[in-house]
């Protein structure tokens, strides 16, 4: 099935700084590649440096970019030009007409009005094959522009090969960091016309410089054809290694049959999961979220001529044997990211999850926010949920034992570098909560810390650490400790046990992470029964939530100091008080299943997936965030949402296409039909699964993966449910009920 037709890498590009309708790029590289290219219109925007209302060419950018807020490192642009040798990235742009820029998963393409040359590139996982046709075959060349920090560069005409580093970075690198590349090129180098130039855009012949921001020149013999191949490979390890990922991955291979081989695993990727319908928008929306699910974490190993797997270390600068991904932040991915993959790849995720566990043995501390190495840029130890629903969904392929060793160490010590594990350990173990009056976003905080034992409780179980299981469950209550009665919210609290006062529930920042109380009082996964016992019991938790959808979308904006775009995203639309713009707000809807209102969740998941999600470069309703924010549209489509990472169940919500396949990696199937027209009839009326009555408000991971056929029947009225306790999505106070504790 071609579905790569349908996918646009514009999706969620229309943003700026102070507006995010997604913040992606458009990004051309493999499924998890560690090498990704995007065009560049605006060197000056910095994370913003493309925008399809430009006009203005750059370059084609070699990107490691996971965000616009955490930036780019090993980044470089390489541009086609013709005429007077021109450097700076803004003198040397050149105009296109909209209608000469393709921009696909496996393919890019532009023209270029100013110097009649065509530029095209298809990408490996590390490398890209490029082709460059130009009109006018005189004064042609290829420009290699690293960004700020040290480069070197080295070309050997008698080779027609460019080789050579760049230390450019955002933060998160050792001292010996660097990006090492090699470019071949199929024709004779001009050499008078070949050099390179440096941070001031001055220019020479000399073949060979190391300095700030070093960047080459290479005149090109372009044949009568006008058409010149390069072949770029990358490392983070040394030239030599990127010699050897460039021979492994394209070698003589032609331009066609590299992009061919890109198709294929384009193709292999997104049609794991198959969608039936009509629609050819809802089509493109959905496998242009899954596109974007499939991008993240990236591939950072390599492998050497003897096909052993290496990489270079961002957590202690060596050369380590084993896997490693990077390029991801677990406070938005935990939520989406990883329970999707649990489905579709959990053979990739157990080789995900180990090379979580060598971060931890080669930096001493588990990743919290890896761009390549640690960044420190959310609050809390979300890597916990990660592990702990892998563990508990019977992935393999990670140490265990290990794993649980880097989890307890986070939550149990504190770090002498601030930026590692979690801050406030000591005052959390003394409180059982971060004191607002001593620590930033201390409510968010103490949430995730909460969430996070009970997630690490779950390893702990099945490993037979029992002091460390009730330690660990004990603190996974401590929420009720910020929750106020007389509010009905979490609310910041000082060491001395009084409240901080002037509370009000619309103000931003304090103790609360890029919300407000709205947002930040429902981060309870693990024991959604007793939040709502705690707030005055089910009927006053589903009061509350209904409010909390329909009230006015107002803020203040509080410790901020001015609005952040989170603020003016959820003030766009009108679904009160819901952000679906950030992370924290992804379950809230499904909350209403959860406490055994399944036409709340229903009807709410089925609205925001429909008014708020395109294809479109408008078409995200906040940050994308490494695949989390898509990944909430593709489970909204699939009718079930991982409420609890870290508990195999997943709460039932409303399917959007008439029949769904979902290809798993044993070969067994998950099959979703919706009787009726699934987009007039977005109410559940009925649940057979494998052609028996399913009567739980959830789904488990065993019956997914044993394969199933799972039949809706739907209506388009909300339909009266009387829900047996047994029956609602799992809860840690039901859990302990049942245990006796």
């Amino acid at each position: 099935m071609n579905v790569l037709q349908y996918v646009n890498p514009l999706q969620g590009t229309a943003s700026t700084f102070r507006f995010s309708n997604g913040n992606t790029l458009p990004l051309v590289a493999r499924p998890f590649g560690m090498a990704a290219w995007s065009p560049q219109t605006d060197e000056a925007g910095k994370g913003w440096f493309f925008h399809p209302s430009h006009r203005h060419f750059e370059g084609i950018r070699l990107t490691h970019q996971p965000s616009p807020w955490i930036e780019d490192y090993g980044h470089l642009t390489i541009l086609p030009q013709t005429g007077p040798l021109i450097v700076s990235a803004t003198k040397r742009s050149s105009s296109f007409r909209s209608e000469d820029m393709s921009i696909k998963p496996d393919y890019f393409r532009v023209k270029l009005q100013r110097y009649n040359a065509l530029l095209e590139l298809s990408p490996t996982e590390r490398c890209a094959s490029m082709r460059m046709t130009f009109e006018a075959t005189q004064e042609a060349r290829v420009l290699v522009a690293p960004f700020a920090g040290e480069s070197s560069i080295t070309i050997d005409p008698a080779r027609r090969r460019l080789t050579g580093y760049t230390r450019a970075n955002s933060g998160g690198v050792p001292e010996n960091y660097a990006m090492y590349v090699v470019i071949d090129v199929d024709c004779d180098l001009d050499v008078q016309a070949c050099g390179v130039f440096d941070q001031d855009f001055n220019a020479s012949t000399s073949l060979h410089e190391a300095g700030n921001r070093i960047g080459a020149f290479i005149g090109l013999n372009v044949p009568q054809s006008g058409e010149v191949n390069l072949r770029m490979g990358t490392s983070f390890i040394s030239i030599e290694q990127a010699i050897t990922n460039l021979t492994q991955e394209i070698g003589s291979k032609s331009f066609d049959l590299v992009r061919a081989e890109a198709t294929q695993a384009w193709e292999e990727t997104l049609n794991r999961i198959q969608v039936e319908d009509q629609d050819e928008d809802k089509l493109s929306t959905f496998y242009t979220c899954l596109y974007r699910v499939c991008l993240f974490p990236r591939t950072w190993h390599e492998f050497t001529d003897q096909g052993k797997k290496v990489h270079y270390s961002p957590y202690n600068g060596q050369i380590v044997q084993g896997p490693m991904y990077c390029d991801n932040g677990f406070w938005d991915t935990y939520r989406t990211s990883y329970p999707l993959f649990s489905l579709l790849c959990p053979s990739r995720l157990g080789e995900i999850l180990q090379s979580y566990v060598n971060a931890y043995k080669e930096g001493g501390w588990m990743p919290k926010w890896s761009s390549p190495g640690e960044r420190s840029a959310m609050p809390g130890t979300l890597i916990d949920a990660v592990f702990a629903d892998a563990f508990v969904k019977g992935i393999e392929g990670f140490d265990v034992q290990s794993a649980y060793e880097g989890l307890l160490k986070h939550a149990c010590r504190a770090a002498d570098d601030p930026h590692l594990g979690r801050k406030g350990v000591r005052a959390y173990q003394a409180h059982g909560y971060l004191p607002a009056d001593q620590f930033h976003e201390s409510v968010s905080n103490t949430l995730d810390y909460v969430y996070g034992d009970f997630c690490i409780a779950q390893l702990a179980k099945s490993l037979g650490k029992t002091e460390d299981y009730t330690l660990l469950m004990n603190r996974a209550t401590n929420y009720a400790k910020l929750l106020d009665p007389t509010v009905g919210f979490m609310r910041g609290k000082k060491a001395d046990g009084d409240w901080v006062e002037e509370f009000d529930p619309i103000e931003w920042g304090g103790a609360y992470c890029e919300g407000s109380a709205w947002q930040c009082s429902w981060a309870v996964q693990h024991d959604i029964v007793g939040l709502a016992e705690s707030m005055g019991g089910k009927d006053v938790f589903l009061a509350r939530m209904n409010e909390l959808m329909t009230t006015l979308p107002v803020f203040k904006v509080g410790s901020y100091g001015f609005e952040i775009h989170e603020m003016s995203e959820m003030a766009s639309i009108n679904f009160g008080q819901f952000a679906i713009s950030n992370q924290p707000s992804f379950h809230i809807p499904y909350l209403f299943a959860a406490a055994g209102s399944p036409a709340g969740t229903q009807f709410w998941v089925r609205k925001t997936a429909k008014e708020l999600f395109s294809s479109a470069p408008d078409g995200l309703p906040g940050d994308e965030d490494n695949g989390s924010l898509c990944a909430w549209y593709i489970f909204a489509c699939m009718g079930m949402y991982p409420l609890c990472p870290g508990v195999p169940e997943y709460v039932i919500g409303s399917p959007m296409f008439g029949r769904m396949t979902i290809h798993l990696e044993g070969g067994k199937q998950i099959v979703i039909e919706a009787e009726h027209n699934a987009a007039d009839h977005p109410y559940v009326q009925s649940v057979q699964m494998n052609n028996e009555p399913h009567q739980p408000l959830f789904f488990t991971h065993d019956q997914l993966m044993e394969g199933a056929l799972i039949q809706f029947g739907m209506s388009d009225t909300p339909q009266e449910m009387q829900v047996e306790n047994k029956h609602l999505p799992y809860s840690m106070s039901l859990r302990i009920q049942s245990e006796g504790k």
